[in-house]
């Protein structure tokens, strides 16, 4: 199969466009194309499809242990920037099927080229059990979670996919590779959660570390991102407006009030194209 290799601040994925339908076998091929020793490497494998419906295309993503994910809002920026680039559609808006739903995606093109995509990531959830956690709350606010590796006050988010996120005084103080794994797999996250620490440098200025679901430590999370914001908002650290300094770059995330819906900006990249 043919095979793009793309990232978004260095969250990185094998884009295929060859298939019409998710085919048989898709968490084996996922883990192999994934092996960043044996296969092409990446975090994700994201199958691009036509759309018999009301979006554009479709869009599934399997993670680097198969396993697939709800939503990816790094994923679903190179997606835009694939469809654009490789020139399937001259649209700068343009509607993509996910699991959780339709996303509209606004287009910034730069000399023919996608620079930068706004997504509109939708609205969060909230509630404990529909995110989800065990904690049956309208929202879950620095709710503690005991690990051995120390107990953190955490805020449970969902943009589609669970996260749980972690607001800290000093990143570098956080063993992620040992925390991380330990809140993710935590019974009082029934479908395992995302981890997201951060550090707070002013209320619009945030620097996140994540611990993604199905694939360790990677450089960037959009949803995670988002996630971030929400999770400021809800425990005052940080505005509705806010950069989220991640380890592959920033992201700009809103989550306006007048629509309650949260949208992230930032680029893609094609990184190298082959056969697999």
């Amino acid at each position: 199969m043919k095979f793009t290799k793309m990232h978004g601040l260095g969250n990185d994925f094998v884009v295929v466009a060859e298939f019409s339908s998710v085919p048989e076998e898709i968490s084996l091929l996922a883990q192999k194309v994934c092996d960043r020793h044996f296969g092409i490497g990446a975090d994700g494998l994201v199958l691009v499809m036509p759309n018999a419906g009301e979006a554009d295309f479709t869009m599934r993503i399997f993670n680097a242990d198969g396993t697939e994910a709800e939503q990816c809002g790094n994923a679903v920026r190179c997606v835009a920037k694939y469809v654009f680039d490789k020139g399937l559609t001259d649209k700068t808006e343009v509607l993509l099927e996910t699991r959780i739903g339709v996303q509209k995606l606004q287009l910034f093109v730069e000399a023919g080229q996608v620079s930068q995509v706004t997504v509109d990531m939708g609205e969060p959830t909230l509630s404990g059990t529909k995110i989800p956690t065990t904690v049956d709350k309208e929202q879950v606010v620095n709710h503690p979670v005991a690990v051995p590796g120390g107990e953190f006050p955490f805020t449970a988010v969902s943009m589609g996919n669970p996260h749980a996120v972690i607001f800290v005084e000093d990143l570098q103080g956080i063993e992620l590779h040992q925390t991380g794994p330990q809140i993710e797999t935590h019974p009082l996250f029934p479908r395992k959660t995302n981890v997201e620490f951060v550090q707070v440098h002013k209320p619009d200025d945030v620097t996140m570390h994540v611990w993604e679901r199905g694939c360790g430590e990677t450089l960037a999370c959009g949803s995670g991102a988002c996630a971030v914001v929400v999770a400021g908002v809800l425990t005052g650290n940080t505005a509705r407006k806010t950069t989220v300094h991640l380890k592959g770059g920033d992201l700009h995330i809103e989550w306006r009030e007048a629509d309650n819906r949260v949208y992230m900006t930032g680029p893609s990249v094609i990184v190298f194209e082959g056969s697999y």
